[in-house]
């Protein structure tokens, strides 16, 4: 079952507290996402339902495999394009993150990784 545009930021928010804090609650999701604590809580339900993360039983929310796979690609691509559009287009670091955040959602598999061979040989080369 393909994940909706919200799943994925919800996953990548978790992904990332997850990183920095190493413990994310419900009320941290909707600290960092600036949602009301229903919706993230609507929200948690269907990750968990669909598979994406489990919850211990302190509270804290976990990534499972398939969400840990799905988290970290809409990273990667949330990365990318905010490096293309701010270090190679010019665009500004506001502009970048608010245009990566949407990108993400939408291009394929094969635009990803014919962009991100090219982002990288004018980065690197």
């Amino acid at each position: 079952m393909p994940i909706h545009e919200s799943g994925e930021d919800y996953l990548e928010t978790i992904y990332l507290l997850h990183k920095s804090t190493g413990h994310v609650r419900s009320i941290d999701v909707a600290i960092e996402l600036g949602y009301s604590k229903p919706s993230v809580s609507r929200a948690i339900g269907i990750l968990k339902k669909e598979g994406y993360i489990t919850i211990a039983p302190d509270g804290a929310i976990i990534l499972t495999e398939l969400g840990l796979v799905k988290a970290r690609s809409v990273y990667e691509r949330h990365t990318l394009f905010s490096k293309f559009l701010e270090e190679i287009l010019g665009v500004s670091k506001e502009n970048a993150e608010k245009d990566a955040c949407k990108i993400e959602h939408v291009i394929s598999t094969e635009t990803f990784e014919k962009l991100n061979a090219f982002v990288n040989d004018k980065l690197n080369g």
